[in-house]
């Protein structure tokens, strides 16, 4: 999942305190289920930033909340076209894309981040997610038992671990595992640390970031001609 975390409650209140009516908007996917955008969460935001505009002079900034189901897709969007009207400015807790389809769906709004956009991860434990996936368009973790060496270590190394690795640990942190370590236990324990034996292949990296924003087309699921 896409995890972030929250602005301060000053940066929130100083992006939006130019303005006399906001809409803060949380979404109900991802951001909801790593605490940081989800109904409870943009609640708690709501009062804590009216609080904070009152005590710079702006207390009569009109400051409301709502939550739709996903902000990344246009038709959820749709509950917010005719209440959005009424506000001057969005504040989206969602992620870095919901942002900007609600910028594109309301042209017309000042649209505001509310949240830092973090990484693709996982629940690690309670209170803690980590980074897994760097998203790079070109997976190659059947060549790495299934270990991303792009995203967990720290060198991005493809052939064999640095020489700062002591006791399963990398040399950047002694609570980060070794990406390294981890692979090779994993190929040991499947039985197939032989595979390791052949020089790995450099990443193609035009299928990252490093190739221009990307997209996705499954012609199968496209209901109207593509042009």
């Amino acid at each position: 999942m896409i995890v972030a975390d929250r602005k301060s409650i000053s940066e929130i209140r100083d992006m939006i305190k130019g303005h006399d009516r906001v809409l803060l908007v949380g979404c109900g996917t991802c951001v909801t289920v790593c605490l940081a955008g989800g109904e409870r969460e943009v609640g708690i935001l709501g009062s804590a930033v009216r609080m904070s505009l009152k005590l710079i002079g702006r207390g009569h900034v009109v400051v409301d909340e709502c939550v739709i189901e996903r902000q990344c897709e246009d038709a959820f969007i749709d509950a917010l076209a005719i209440r959005g009207v009424e506000y001057d400015a969005i504040c989206s807790l969602g992620c870095g894309a919901g942002v900007q389809a609600l910028a594109e769906r309301f042209p017309d709004k000042a649209v505001y981040p509310g949240l830092n956009t973090q990484f693709i991860g996982i629940l690690e434990n309670q209170g803690v997610w980590a980074e897994k996936c760097a998203a790079c368009g070109a997976c190659r973790l059947g060549e790495f038992a299934a270990v991303c060496p792009i995203t967990r270590c720290a060198k991005r190394l493809f052939n064999g671990p640095c020489g700062g690795s002591r006791q399963g640990k990398c040399e950047i942190t002694a609570d980060r595992d070794c990406a390294w370590q981890l692979i090779y236990d994993r190929a040991k324990a499947l039985g197939i640390l032989d595979k390791f034996e052949a020089v790995a292949g450099l990443q193609d990296w035009s299928t990252s970031t490093d190739g221009g924003p990307r997209k996705v087309v499954r012609e199968d699921q496209c209901i109207a001609s593509l042009e």
